[in-house]
C-alpha cells in the first residue's frame, strides 16, 4: 500500500477531529476507460468511499473536470458525499444551479462553435477526436485518435481558441478543457476546507489539472499522487487498485481512533 511513511501520514490524518476527504474520479477511483461514460469506481473504493463518508467527524468529496451531472451519473454515488464538478466550478450543494452569466454564456457558445469547426478542419469525421460539453466550458479529448491527429489538433486549440480572452485551459491526459469561468480543483479544495473547518485534508489525484489541489495542501495534509508524472504530492501510489487500499486503511485507522 504505497510507501512505508504514507501509512504514518494516514495514521495522523485519521487523529483529526475533523477530516476531509478529496478524491479525483477518473484515475483515482476509476480506472482510465477510452470511452468517459463507461467509466467506473472499483467496488472496493466504492465501498471505502461510502464507509468512510458514514463516519464521525470525517467529509468526503469528489473533486473532478467532469461536470457535476455526469460525475453524479458515472460514480453512482450520492449524499452525504459531496461532489465538486467542472474542476470546482459546481457545488453539488450549491442551491443556485446558474454556472455562467449572459456574457460568459455567450462566450461559450462561441467556443463550442469555434471547436466543431477546428475539429472537422484538423481531424475530420470518425478521428476519435471528441467534443465534452460542460456547465462551465467544452474539453477536447483526443484519446481515442491516432497520435499524430491528436496531436495536431491538441496544437491547433492551443494556438486558436485556448488563448481567447475569457477562455481557461486546463490541459490533461489526451485532453484539454476550456472553460469560461477561472476554476481549479485547488480553489475548490479551499472552500470544501473552509466549509467544513477540516482539520485535516487528504486529497488524491492522478493528473496535472490535480496539481493545484496538491499546490493548496498544508502541514499536516496528505497528498497522494496515483500513477506516474512529476507531482507536488508527497506520497504516491501505482494505480487505483493501490488507492483503493489506502482508502480502505484509512477508513480501519478512522475507525479505530
Amino acid at each position: 500500500m504505497g510507501e512505508p511513511d504514507l501509512d504514518g501520514a494516514l495514521r495522523a490524518a485519521a487523529a483529526a477531529p475533523r477530516l476531509l476527504v478529496t478524491l479525483d474520479f477518473d484515475g483515482v477511483l476509476a480506472p482510465i476507460v477510452s470511452e468517459p461514460s463507461a467509466a467506473r469506481p472499483l467496488p472496493a473504493s466504492a465501498r471505502a468511499v461510502d464507509e468512510l463518508a458514514q463516519l464521525p467527524g470525517t467529509t468526503v468529496a469528489l473533486v473532478s473536470g467532469r461536470g457535476l451531472a455526469d460525475l453524479a451519473a458515472v460514480s453512482g454515488f450520492g449524499a452525504p458525499i459531496r461532489m465538486v464538478g467542472s474542476h470546482g466550478g459546481e457545488f453539488s450543494d450549491d442551491a443556485d444551479g446558474s454556472l455562467l452569466d449572459a456574457d460568459q454564456q455567450e462566450l461559450k457558445n462561441e467556443l463550442t462553435a469555434a471547436l466543431r469547426d477546428l475539429v472537422d478542419r484538423t481531424a475530420g469525421e470518425g478521428s476519435g477526436v471528441a467534443l465534452e460539453h460542460k456547465p462551465a466550458g467544452v474539453a477536447v479529448h483526443v484519446r481515442n485518435a491516432d497520435p499524430d491527429v491528436g496531436a495536431r489538433v491538441l496544437d491547433a486549440v492551443r494556438a486558436g481558441p485556448a488563448g481567447w480572452p475569457g477562455v481557461n485551459p486546463t490541459e490533461g491526459k489526451a485532453v484539454i478543457d476550456l472553460a469560461v469561468v477561472e476554476v481549479t480543483k485547488g480553489s475548490a479544495i479551499d472552500v470544501l476546507r473552509e466549509q467544513v473547518g477540516a482539520d485535516v485534508v487528504l486529497f488524491a489525484g492522478d493528473d496535472v489539472t490535480d496539481e493545484t489541489g496538491f499546490a493548496r495542501l498544508r502541514t499536516g495534509d496528505v497528498g497522494i499522487k496515483v500513477g506516474d508524472g512529476e507531482t507536488a504530492a508527497r506520497h504516491r501510489v501505482a494505480d487505483p487498485q493501490e488507492m483503493a487500499a489506502v482508502l480502505d486503511r484509512l477508513v480501519e485507522l478512522r475507525r479505530s481512533r
